[in-house]
């Protein structure tokens, strides 16, 4: 298990369990692409920093791709309806 984590491949499987639930939402759930991308985006390029710091990549690149997932969680919250009150 430690090697699955070393080499970054437990962010690999949930990337892949992402790329599997983003289908299921665009074909069995009738969301559009948009929708489901502006949702899981966030949360895929968090997964990829991960795998940067597993993989012991530069810190310059897990900074770009956590301040990436920013604007994208933004623009997701900014465009869901607001509950009334």
């Amino acid at each position: 298990m430690a090697g699955m984590f070393a080499s970054g491949h437990a962010a690999d499987f949930v990337l892949g369990v992402m790329v599997v639930e983003f289908v299921w939402l665009t074909t069995r759930r009738g969301w559009r692409v948009r929708d489901a991308l502006l949702r899981l985006g966030p949360g895929a390029l968090m997964m990829l920093a991960l795998r940067c710091a597993l993989t012991q990549l530069d810190w310059r690149w897990i900074a770009l791709l956590l301040l990436l997932s920013f604007p994208i969680h933004l623009a997701d919250l900014a465009r869901r309806p607001r509950p009334p009150g």
